[in-house]
């Protein structure tokens, strides 16, 4: 069913698909979320090959990109295969949050302008809570609105602007509805709504509920966000509620392959066949491979060692999970992870076909 604010069932072109091509044509794009110390240059392509629809990088900071920092900068590069892509900021001075948006799109940052600039409302982490970014605007309205309408200001007329929120501070002030008006007044053309409270971190369940009064309270598009994991997920919240889109996350971080899965359960209404092990060990060396190769991250070891945590994601539900956790713990280089791959599979009677 369409959300409240359309026209026979259709965007009007002033209000996200004419500026959003993206959602035109009753497409349903699947996002891939933007996730601090994961969602990188190289997870993205790793993302975008599985089907994914739409980036967003990691959270960037306003103020680094201001102070040109090189690291900051970092977070900003993408490859022209990946969009369309937007380059998220968080901060809580609706005048610097501009400017940094105007740099961004001046200096084309990376050699490439973003397809547009998203703002981050959502954040719960604690650094970024206590300099009053992310989801602590979530419980200053005037000055989420001030921040939300100084980028927009600045760059609305060159790229769209978008937002990402939760639903609320805690369970006492669920005000997303009410955030999402204010943010569709200030000039932002979709707004992602993550379905817990800052408070909820990401615990418990997302509230649907929420997300949908939500996408029916606005006449921008609504991308709905949590506890989207497989192709049923996907299908109940297309079918049960206003959003025009999705945004995965956590899901992805052990399965990028869900948006490909997705995708095929909502054309085909079966579910894909599961992905071989021996493929998923291919994922697991060529993401090692592309990070080693890319030297963004130091040398090898310091590399491999920064992807532990990644790599222990990707191997659950492995077989001898939690035995292998313990051994990626320890890994340090690429031909340690190989060793692992090879053994595991040997020992699962599986061929190791492993390339290089």
């Amino acid at each position: 069913m369409p959300p409240s604010g359309t026209i026979d069932g259709q965007w009007g072109v002033d209000v996200g698909w004419g500026v959003l091509p993206w959602f035109s044509d009753k497409r349903f794009p699947l996002y891939l979320a933007p996730m601090a110390g994961v969602t990188d240059l190289i997870f993205r392509q790793i993302c975008k090959e599985m089907g994914a629809d739409v980036m967003v990088t990691e959270f960037v900071s306003a103020e680094g990109i201001m102070q040109a920092d090189e690291r900051t900068r970092k977070y900003t590069e993408f490859t022209e295969e990946q969009r369309p892509v937007g380059v998220q900021l968080f901060g809580a001075d609706g005048l610097r949050m501009g400017e940094a948006a105007r740099k961004i799109i001046d200096l084309g940052l990376a050699g490439r302008r973003p397809d547009f600039i998203d703002i981050n409302f959502g954040c719960p982490v604690n650094k970024v809570v206590s300099r009053n970014g992310g989801s602590s605007l979530l419980k200053d309205c005037p000055l989420l609105a001030s921040v939300a309408a100084g980028v927009a200001k600045a760059v609305g007329d060159e790229v769209p602007v978008t937002a990402k929120i939760r639903i609320g501070w805690d369970a006492d002030s669920v005000n997303a509805v009410e955030v999402a008006r204010t943010l569709e007044d200030c000039g932002m053309l979709a707004i992602a709504v993550h379905g817990r409270t800052r408070a909820q971190g990401y615990g418990g369940d997302a509230d649907w509920e929420v997300i949908d009064a939500v996408a029916r309270a606005v006449r921008v598009p609504v991308i709905g966000n949590g506890d989207i994991a497989s192709g049923e997920d996907l299908a109940k919240r297309k079918r049960e509620t206003a959003v025009s889109g999705v945004m995965i996350g956590r899901a992805a971080m052990q399965n990028p392959w869900v948006f490909r899965e997705a995708k095929y359960f909502l054309e085909t209404g079966r579910v894909m066949a599961a992905v071989p092990i021996g493929e998923r060990w291919e994922l697991v060396l060529r993401h090692c491979r592309m990070a080693v190769g890319s030297g963004r991250y130091g040398n090898e070891r310091q590399t491999v060692t920064a992807m532990r945590s990644r790599l222990m994601a990707y191997c659950k539900g492995f077989p001898g999970a939690k035995e292998l956790r313990q051994k990626l713990c320890q890994v340090g280089s690429v031909a340690a992870v190989e060793d692992l791959a090879a053994a595991a599979l040997a020992a699962d009677g599986f061929p190791a076909v492993l390339g290089g």
